[in-house]
Parts: structure tokens; C-alpha cells; sequence
């Protein structure tokens, strides 16, 4: 299947939507940036630590639904710009 070419612009309104709807999202949850390594598309954003600077569970929340995203639009996409 050939991927269809996107702007991260358009690929990070996807993303997001997609998190708003996911089961598990949480409010704050954003998708901020993108990047493809390797032929696999990269969303970073906010990471949520604690008091003392350890990741708190909403960390983990926000690193599986961009483990998410990654694994259902990387097959899908290939970045433009």
C-alpha cells in the first residue's frame, strides 16, 4: 500500500483528533510536534511529571496513545514537509 504524502500540519490535526476520541484520552493530551524516522512518524508533546520530576501516570497515558498514533498512521502517511 503506498502511503498518501501530508503536511505535519494536517497530520497533527489528524493526530489530534484522533486523541480526543481515543478511549483512553485524558485532557491536555496534544500531539504538539511530528517527525518520520525511519519511515515511522514520531509525535512528541507535553510529558506530565510529578513533584519531585518523575514521570506521573498520565506519562505513561501520553507515550502509549503516541505509541498509538505512530503504529496506525505511520502505514499511512509519509510526510512532506
Amino acid at each position: 500500500m503506498e502511503k498518501q504524502p501530508i503536511t505535519s500540519a494536517a497530520l497533527l490535526e489528524l493526530a489530534n483528533k484522533m486523541l480526543r476520541e481515543h478511549e483512553d484520552y485524558m485532557s491536555g493530551i496534544e500531539a504538539q510536534s511530528v517527525e518520520q524516522k525511519n519511515g515511522i512518524l514520531v509525535f512528541k508533546g507535553e510529558f506530565f511529571f510529578d513533584e519531585q520530576g518523575l514521570p506521573s501516570p498520565k506519562s505513561m497515558m501520553v507515550f502509549n496513545l503516541f505509541k498509538h498514533l505512530a503504529q496506525t498512521l505511520s502505514g499511512q502517511y509519509q510526510l512532506i514537509d
